[in-house]
């Protein structure tokens, strides 16, 4: 004699719940009042942090995405600062070569106009001078 076993295809274990754009909106709220921890929050209403991440990411809320803190010891703000310095000089530099080049454009474009050349590039090809 054979027992038969009567298995459900639908079933599903699982419970998908669905969340008000209200109800986001009054965790969010809750969270930047300060009240309460995202993880509280998680708890007390019996969602996943990482859920109420989505909502941030969704809702575009970056200010309450957590915040990280930056260590450093003196050497490393030493260093960053020269590096910055340098960053700073280095751009300075870079204004001031493209300025001269911009010049230097404007003269030869000049000459070439007074002297009769159709532009630069025969010029400088008249004068051997590298482009």
């Amino acid at each position: 004699m054979s027992t038969l076993k009567h298995v459900d295809m639908y079933k599903n274990d699982k419970t998908v719940r669905r969340y008000s754009e209200s109800f986001k909106l009054k965790v969010l709220n809750e969270l930047s009042q300060g009240q309460c921890s995202k993880a509280q929050l998680a708890k007390l209403y019996g969602i996943n942090s990482s859920t109420i991440n989505e909502w941030i990411r969704k809702y575009d809320r970056k200010d309450l995405m957590n915040t990280r803190i930056l260590v450093e010891n003196q050497d490393e703000v030493s260093r960053l600062r020269a590096l910055k310095k340098e960053i700073e000089q280095l751009k300075e530099l870079l204004i001031r070569k493209d300025m001269e080049k911009l010049v230097s454009d404007s003269y030869l474009e000049v000459a070439a106009e007074n002297l009769g050349y159709k532009n630069v590039e025969e010029l400088k090809k008249n004068l051997n001078i590298k482009p």
